[in-house]
This record gives structure tokens, C-alpha cells and sequence, in this order.
């Protein structure tokens, strides 16, 4: 039988294709792409529609209107309230409606699409000495229309206001197919607004007093600039409406210049509460941003992301930003800031790199909370705001809040607002746990309601507050709410259930993370950070949407498939939704091998960017090697698997016949069917063996007379030893030039990467442990073992740990070594003089990763070289890149930076990158003989 939501689906789809709708997406792969935002809630959506212009735009609100579909607007994906989730039509604007129409340099203004991106239209205003004032954390990927939505604010809103302080006008339609053009501080004419001007005079008294109090009070409709005396301003107004009374075709936002020169006063105090006392000390001062940071965050940053710049001590601090024309001004003003400060201890950051890191880890904060706690820590009351004044105590207040209902926190966020975001650790997955959320989120209101704050400050009431309005707001001021929904969408079709008549807060929550006792079968991986639970490891994604941002001049690597393509599905984040939905089983079914999981997967390109690059540690690698290893076990897998997933067993027991493999692969026949069998795309090259491997040419080489520094294990792995050979002789001969004595083992040890990524993991396990057993008694000994290619490498470094209970591969992964970290560490040695040399560097994904390019890129600077250093991904990545289906994406994939890089290169340039996939996608695609870094310091 069919259901009615099957029959309203069918309706609604063929409305829109009717309307001349293109991308109309009902299938159980789009709705599980968008069944949740950064939010604790699950809302499945019948349609997701991509626009691809306004017209289409119109032409959907038409067939929800016909069809009495509920309809919700979605930017980015990242609001954190349950905003951007719902039961009916979902609009993307992301993929198509993303453009900068026009700046206006003499008015200092941009008219854009909703979907574009903030980071975009700072991208174009920079050159014109202009910016888009407000700033979230998520600037890298939300978009402009999503913040207008939301009322968003970041952390210089001390500065540059609200978005609603930057609206200088909307372009709108109403559910009844009304477009309206509203301007801030001018009229429109048309009855709907004459409508909304009656509601309005008749809840003057009501509106003057309870709205517009403190400047984050987002909580609700922002009635009060409707208000007579503010000229009855529609297009402020709306900003904050989170898509509830209109949908939004276009807005025009007022641009700010950007005062030249910043430092940045770091504040440190006892306590997180100690330094929200101290903020109505220090804004008289005039900050541009005043920031708050707990500790815990830092030290997740530290332990997950690398370095952090000196901090004074203490257990929080604040971040106190002066900008400003002058320098001297903006020095003398930071030292009297500093003086009226009651912190425990402080620094002045000058430096723009320390600076950039520090405001790296604050716009991290959502992410890495997460982490910072025994439990996951979770949003829900992330977002409330209080008269600045009053942080302290309310801070206070509400952490013992906390320890009365047995939770945790971290706090962070815009204390100079009086705006508190933190993460907490409800246990709702815990036998009450969804209990206890309710009563802690009725408590923390009233909280916040008793200092005369806001339940949101910047991120809207969304799902998660909307239920509680009637502990902040009068029932006069809740009618008026109501009132105004009327006018403008009389039939509740536009994100319903938010704001009037809300949803209670603990509907809709997704359902349990765990997998244990949901999936059959064992695990072939351990998941020791997630408790060797899978449903917890894919649950890590909370939807922050970083793997969404551009990754171009941010050394990052996540995600390059959805560089390539922009699909929601090939991000980080999408298949992450996906893999949650396997888990809770509702909507995709089948489990492991649901065909909706498989396709997720598929240009997942295995490069564990995301491992680092996300501030949860969302690695997704992993998760589908489990995922190939749980579909396939005893059955029969792709051709790719048997030859390119076992490729170095093939190149070892091909190597005594190299020359003749060689020669057939050669001929175009027999080329034709290797590529065939193999399963690679007929469009590839196919790598050839070398003549000799490298093991057999050290056996034959004479030791070293002089080896002041002692032995070192060079580790050859497959693709060292058996296809690229010469970087493996190169690094021999740096070694010994360094004092080393090599050597190398009698016989090859594999570390199992194929087997891994093609998620033949019983197998993998097997010679990954035999080469761990190898390996150990040179570690145990204290001899230092190098390893060349960095994706093997990683796997000493992470995977074997994974695959193994074994305290071996524990050792053995502190025990081994990249080139340059030996190099640096080895008294005496001097890098060549390549001064004049650029040098265009390639990290390999799993260098940028899981190894760390920190000591390549000193050893590299070291020589004097220029250098040109590449972010993302070549494209290639193992056998992904060369498997049929996957050439467009991987030659896209190398189109975002590295083919671009290499054909601009001048005269002379050294293209370098240590990943025998990098060196080949370079020689496949652009003809480039690339590099190892061993050879670049070869003399």
C-alpha cells in the first residue's frame, strides 16, 4: 500500500517538474543527504530542490503553495538549531545560486544570491578595500542568505553589528507567490505589509517594551523595527525570521572597509566566569572583537591540530582584538586595555601568522568541543546571550546549573556580546537521557530569562528553542508572533514548526548513535578513539561543514571529490549523513551494503584529509574501508580489488620478470586487456615495473667504511621497491652522506595499504602484522627506521594500530620515521644550496594528514628554494583515480591546484612530491617527471 507521504511526494514532484523545475530529488540518497543540519535533530524531507534560478525559485514556492507542502530554505547546512531541516521541500541554494551580482563601490554595497558564500563575497570585496562586516565562525562556507535567515553576528559584531545591522535590502517572495522588494529604511507598497503595519500598531506597548533590549537579542521576531519610529523596517526585520515568513531571491548587504592594522591583547584568568567579569572593563576600549576561549579547547587543538601560540596562563582567556588607521593608537590603545584588565596574566599578538591560528582555534570552537569532554559533548543550548554586564554571574550560575543536572561543558564565544556558546554532554542516548534534556533546556531558560537575556544570540530559536519563547517573551508578544505568521504565510507552509507554534525541543532528536548490537558482524577495524563502536565513529560528524569550504591556500586537504563536483553527497559531511541514516535504519535500509551507502562512497578518494582537516576528527577513510570490508566478506568483489587492492603482491611476484611484464604492457592488445582486468580506465597509463628492485640493488651495493651515526633501517615498501626506485637510491645515498649506515631488509615487508583501502581487511591484517613483526626488533633496539612513500608510512603511523591488538605496532609506530624527520634531527648535516631553485610541492595527502609536512616543508626552506607549497589533494589516490569511473573526478580533482600550479610554473621550477600516486598523476596527466624530496637532496 501506498503512503500518504508517498502520494503528497508524488504530487509535490510532479508540481515542480510541471513548474519547469530541473533538480527535483526524491530519492532515499538526497533525503538522507539532508535529513539533519549541525543540530541534534532528524527531519527526513520528501524533495530536495536545487535552483537554478530565480525563476525556478518562484516556480517551487508555487508548487508547495499548490500542493500544501511544507517548503524550508537552506544555505550551508550549518545552523546548529534545527533551522534548516524539514518534512516537506528542501531548497539548496548552495549549488547554483551562488554568484556576486554587483558592488557598488560609492554606495559600499554587494547584491547577491542567497546561496553565495560569505568567504566569496569577501573575496571580492577585498581587492576594493571592502569588506562584509559580520563574520561567523563558518564563514569559510555559510552563506550570505543563510545568515540573514538566522540573524547571524561572529565575532566582530562588536564591530560591524548583526546581519540585520548590514541589510540594506531583500528581494522576496510569499508563500501567497507575492514578491516583495523591501529596502531598509523605505516603504514598499502592497497590502500584505499594510496587513503586517496593523499587527504592528496594535502591539505598539507590547513591542516597545519587551524587544530590541540588548543588541543579541535574536530570540523570536525582532518586532521593534517595525516600529514607527524606525520607519516600519521590513528588510531588518526579516533578518532573523529563519525562513518562516518569506523565501528570499536576492539581498543586497552594506560593506565596511577594514581598518589596516589589529593586534590582538590575550587575556588570561582563572576561570572562564573570572574573564566574563572583566568584559565591561575592557569595552569601553572600543575592541573590534572580545572573545572567549576555554582551555580545553585549546588543548584539543594542541593534542589533534599542531602548535598554538604562547598563552599567558590561566584556565580561559579572552581575545581581545583593537583595529584600527594608526598603529601607534591601535599599541597605545591595547596597552591601556591591558591595564585595566583584571587578568591573571597577558600578551600582545602581533604576528599575522600567530594571530591567524588563534582566531583558527575560536572559529574551530563548535568542532573541537566536541572532543574536549570524557562524553560527546553536544549542542542543543549552544547559543544563549545576556546583557554583557551580566555575563559573569550568569556564567556562574549556570555552571552550577550544570553540576546540579550531573552535565558538562566547555563554553567559548563572543563574551564581549554577552553571547555564550558551549557544548554539553547530554547523555540522550542514555535510559533518560532525552528527559533530562528537556527539564536542563526549561531550566536554562528561565536562567536566562531571570538576567533579561536571550535564549539565541546569533544562531536562532530554531527547533531547539522555539518551544521555550513563552519563558522570555509575554503572551501578548507570543500572540503578536503569531499575528505576523498569519500575514505573511497564513497556511504555516514555510519551515513549520519554528518560531510559531514550535515543535517541543525533544522531538525529532536523531535516534541512538550507538551500532552495537544493530549491525551484524565484527568489525575488521578496532576504532579504539570510538569505542570500537561504528555508530559512534560515523556519529562524530556533527555537520559543522568544514569539508565544504574552498581548501585553496589553507594547506588543507578535506574533501577533494567535493572540490571537484560541489555534491553534497561527496562530502565529508553528506556521507557521514548517509552512514548515520545505514544506522538508524529507517530510511536506508540494507545496512553495509545498501546501495545508497555504496554510492556515498564512491569518490571517497581514501586521502584522510578529513581525519585532520575536521575539527571532530571525522575519518572517513576508515569508515569505508569497514564499509567494503563488512559488503564483501565472502563474496565476490570488484575486479579493481583483485589486481589493483593486491597490487604488490603482483609487482613482487612479477619483479624477476620485469622486462617482459614491461613489454606486454606495451602492446596495445595486450595493454588494452590488462587495463580490462584490471578494472582501470582505458584513458590510463599503466605504471611499469622497474628492471630491478631496490632491495636487490642495495645487496649489491658495498657498505659504507664511515658511519659515524650508526645504523638506520630504510624501510622499502612496495611501491619504493618495486616501481620507484630511484628515490629509494637517492635516500641511501643522503643517509650515508649524513653519517648513517643503511640497511635495508632481506626481503620486502608490505604494509597492507591496498588490501586497507579496498577494505580487505581479514588480509590486511595479516601482512600488516608481518611487517610490524619485522620491523620491532630494529625499533626495539633503537634503530631508526625510514620509510619513503608517506601512505605506507601512515600506516605504521595509524592503521596498523587499528588493525592490530598488538603492543608491537604500538611501538613500531613511534619507532618510524619520514626522511625529513630523521634528516633534522641528525647533527651535522646541511641541506643542499638550491638558492634560486623554486621548488612547486605537492604534499601527499596522507603527509598533510597523518604524518605531518612540518619537517619536509623546514628541510625544504633549509635549501634556500623558493617555495610554492600546494594544498588538496593530485587526484589520483592509489587506485581511485585509475579505476573505471573514476577518471573525470580525478583529473577534476588535479584541475583545483596542482595541474593549474605545474603549467604556471616558470622556467626551471622543480615540481616535488614524495607520493608514487602524485608522481604519477603528474607524468599521466601533465607529463612531469616529479621529484622525490630524497632526490631533490641527492647531491
Amino acid at each position: 500500500m501506498v503512503s500518504p507521504v508517498e502520494v503528497a511526494t508524488r504530487d509535490v514532484v510532479a508540481e515542480l517538474h510541471k513548474l519547469g523545475v530541473r533538480e527535483v530529488d526524491d530519492s532515499t540518497l538526497g533525503r538522507a543527504l539532508y535529513s539533519t543540519d549541525a543540530s541534534l535533530y532528524r527531519v527526513v524531507p520528501q524533495v530536495v530542490v536545487r535552483p537554478r534560478s530565480v525563476e525556478e525559485v518562484l516556480a517551487t514556492v508555487e508548487a508547495c503553495r499548490l500542493t500544501g507542502t511544507p517548503l524550508t530554505s537552506r544555505g550551508a547546512g550549518t545552523s546548529i538549531a534545527g533551522n534548516a531541516v524539514g518534512t516537506g521541500v528542501v531548497i539548496d541554494f548552495t549549488r547554483h545560486l551562488n554568484r556576486v551580482h554587483d558592488i557598488d563601490v560609492e554606495a559600499r554595497t554587494a547584491r547577491v544570491d542567497p546561496g553565495t558564500v560569505h568567504a566569496v563575497l569577501q573575496k571580492a570585496a577585498t581587492p576594493l578595500g571592502l569588506r562584509f562586516g559580520p563574520d561567523p565562525s563558518t564563514h569559510t562556507r555559510c552563506t550570505v542568505g543563510g545568515m540573514i535567515g538566522n540573524n547571524a553576528c561572529g565575532s566582530r559584531a562588536l564591530a560591524y553589528g548583526r546581519t540585520a545591522d548590514n541589510v540594506m535590502g531583500l528581494d522576496v517572495v510569499t508563500m501567497a507567490g507575492e514578491r516583495l522588494s523591501v529596502t531598509a529604511g523605505g516603504r514598499t507598497k502592497s497590502p500584505t505589509l499594510d496587513r503586517l503595519d496593523e499587527v504592528v500598531q496594535g502591539g505598539l506597548g507590547v513591542i516597545r517594551t519587551e524587544f530590541g533590549r540588548f543588541g543579541r537579542q535574536v530570540s523570536g521576531y525582532s518586532l521593534e523595527h517595525l516600529l514607527p519610529e524606525r520607519g516600519f523596517d521590513v528588510a531588518t526585520f526579516l533578518a532573523g525570521t529563519e525562513g518562516t515568513l518569506a523565501t528570499m531571491t536576492s539581498a543586497t548587504v552594506r560593506l565596511v572597509e577594514d581598518p589596516p592594522h589589529r593586534q590582538i591583547l590575550v587575556l588570561g584568568y582563572a576561570s572562564m566566569a573570572d574573564a566574563a567579569d572583566d568584559v565591561p572593563a575592557l569595552l569601553p576600549f572600543g575592541p573590534t572583537a572580545c572573545e572567549g576561549l576555554d582551555s580545553r579547547i585549546v588543548n584539543v587543538f594542541r593534542m589533534h591540530k599542531g602548535s598554538v601560540p604562547d598563552l599567558p596562563r590561566g584556565q580561559g582567556w579572552l581575545f581581545v582584538e583593537i583595529s584600527g588607521d594608526d598603529p601607534g593608537l591601535v599599541a597605545e590603545t591595547v596597552r591601556r586595555a591591558s591595564a585595566a584588565s583584571s587578568s591573571v596574566a597577558s600578551r600582545v599578538v602581533t604576528d599575522l601568522r600567530e594571530q591567524a591560528v588563534l582566531w583558527r582555534i575560536r572559529e574551530e570552537g563548535a568542532g573541537l568541543a566536541t572532543r574536549t569532554l570524557p562524553g560527546k559533548a553536544l549542542s542543543g543550548w549552544e547559543d544563549a546571550a545576556v546583557p554583557p554586564d551580566k555575563l559573569g554571574t550568569y556564567l556562574r550560575e549556570f555552571e552550577e546549573l550544570l553540576r546540579d543536572r550531573g552535565l558538562d561543558g566547555v563554553p567559548y564565544g563572543h563574551f564581549g556580546d554577552g553571547c555564550i556558546h558551549i557544548r554539553i554532554d547530554f547523555p540522550l542516548d542514555a535510559v533518560g537521557g532525552k528527559e533530562l534534556f528537556r527539564t536542563f533546556m526549561f531550566d536554562a531558560a528561565r536562567l536566562v530569562a531571570s538576567h533579561g537575556g536571550s535564549f539565541s544570540g546569533e544562531h536562532g530559536d530554531g527547533r531547539a528553542r522555539s518551544e521555550l519563547l513563552p519563558l522570555m517573551y509575554s503572551a501578548e508578544a507570543i500572540d503578536l508572533f503569531a499575528q505576523v505568521k498569519a500575514v505573511l504565510d497564513p497556511d504555516d507552509l514555510l519551515n513549520p514548526g519554528v518560531l510559531v507554534r514550535p515543535r517541543p525541543v525533544d522531538a525529532d532528536l536523531r535516534g541512538p548513535e550507538s551500532s552495537r548490537d544493530r549491525l551484524d558482524g565484527r568489525l575488521g577495524l578496532r576504532l579504539l578513539h570510538d569505542d570500537g563502536d561504528f555508530g559512534k565513529a560515523v556519529h562524530r560528524c556533527t555537520g559543522v561543514g568544514k569539508c565544504i569550504a574552498d581548501n585553496a591556500g589553507s594547506n588543507g586537504v578535506m574533501c577533494p571529490s567535493f572540490q571537484a563536483t560541489r555534491n553534497e553527497k561527496d562530502s565529508t559531511r553528506g556521507r557521514a549523513r548517509v552512514l548515520q541514516e545505514m544506522i538508524d535504519g529507517r530510511l536506508v535500509t540494507g545496512g553495509f551494503r545498501a546501495p545508497e551507502v555504496h554510492e556515498a562512497l564512491d569518490l571517497c578518494l581514501s586521502c584522510k584529509g578529513c581525519a585532520t582537516d575536521c575539527p571532530t576528527g571525522t575519518d572517513m577513510a576508515t569508515y569505508k574501508s569497514e564499509v567494503l570490508h563488512q559488503s564483501y566478506k565472502g563474496r565476490l568483489r570488484p575486479r579493481s580489488h583483485y589486481i589493483l587492492g593486491r597490487l604488490p603482491f603482483w609487482a613482487r611476484v612479477t619483479s624477476p620478470i620485469a622486462w617482459l611484464a614491461n613489454l606486454g604492457l606495451r602492446t596495445p592488445g595486450v595493454r588494452s586487456l590488462a587495463r580490462w582486468a584490471a578494472g582501470v580506465d582505458q584513458r590510463r597509463s599503466l605504471p611499469t615495473f622497474a628492471r630491478g628492485s631496490l632491495s636487490r640493488w642495495a645487496r649489491r651495493r658495498a657498505p659504507v667504511a664511515d658511519a659515524p651515526l650508526g645504523r638506520v633501517l630504510l624501510w622499502a615498501d612496495s611501491f619504493t621497491d618495486f616501481f620507484s626506485t630511484e628515490g629509494g637510491k637517492a635516500a641511501v645515498r643522503v643517509l650515508e652522506g649524513a653519517g648513517y649506515r643503511v640497511e635495508l631488509l632481506d626481503r620486502s615487508a608490505c604494509c597492507g595499504l591496498t588490501w586497507i583501502t579496498t577494505g580487505q581487511l581479514d588480509k590486511a591484517r595479516s601482512i600488516v602484522g608481518s611487517a610490524v613483526a619485522r620491523l620491532h626488533p630494529y625499533v626495539l633496539a633503537g634503530v631508526p627506521v625510514v620509510g619513503l612513500e608517506p601512505s605506507c608510512l601512515a600506516v605504521l603511523r595509524s592503521d596498523a594500530v587499528e588493525l592490530l591488538d598488538d603492543p608491537r605496532a604500538v611501538d613500531v609506530a613511534r619507532g618510524v620515521f619520514t626522511l625529513s624527520e630523521l634528516l633534522q634531527r641528525t647533527e651535522g648535516w646541511r641541506a643542499p644550496d638550491l638558492t634560486g631553485t623554486t621548488l612547486v610541492v605537492q604534499p601527499h595527502c596522507h603527509q598533510a594528514s597523518v604524518l605531518g609536512f612540518e619537517a619536509d616543508l623546514a628541510v625544504m626552506q633549509s635549501t634556500g628554494a623558493t617555495i610554492q607549497r600546494l594544498s588538496g589533494c593530485c587526484g589520483l589516490a592509489g587506485n581511485f583515480g585509475v579505476e573505471k569511473g573514476h577518471y573525470e573526478v580525478s583529473v577534476a580533482v588535479a584541475e583545483q591546484q596542482l595541474l593549474p600550479a605545474v603549467r604556471n610554473a616558470g622556467d626551471g621550477a622543480v615540481v616535488v612530491a614524495d607520493g608514487f600516486s602524485c608522481r604519477t598523476q603528474l607524468d599521466d596527466l601533465a607529463s612531469i617527471d616529479a621529484l622525490h624530496l630524497a632526490q631533490l637532496l641527492d647531491p
